[in-house]
């Protein structure tokens, strides 16, 4: 499946009745909630003794995958877009793959 596909068929649930401003919110707060969701799969696996629960994960992690989609929708633009320029800007902070170095004296500005 190619990542607008995947805007495209996953915002057929959008919630169509709220303005912009507010699905970005919504999709920032999603974000949020989702990853915290993920984040505690891996606590329970690393410190309660539990074994890793990798189809839960994987289901969280596509409920993340939504929320971009929704975030990619409020401002416009496609999903693609926001993969391209995350990899534009790895490439910029690390143009010969990652270093330890460039990743605790990076340049003025780069966020």
């Amino acid at each position: 499946m190619e990542i607008n596909e995947y805007q495209r068929l996953a915002m057929r649930t959008i919630n169509s009745d709220i303005s912009e401003k507010d699905m970005l919110l919504n999709s920032l707060m999603g974000l949020s909630g989702e990853s915290g969701e993920a984040i505690e799969i891996m606590k329970k696996h690393l410190f309660h003794g539990k074994e890793l629960d990798r189809d839960h994960l994987i289901k969280e992690l596509g409920d993340v995958a939504w929320y971009l989609a929704e975030a990619a929708t409020a401002l416009g633009i496609p999903l693609e877009e926001i993969f391209s320029r995350n990899v534009e800007k790895l490439a910029a902070r690390y143009p010969d793959g990652f270093s330890r170095e460039r990743a605790i004296n990076r340049a003025e500005g780069d966020i």
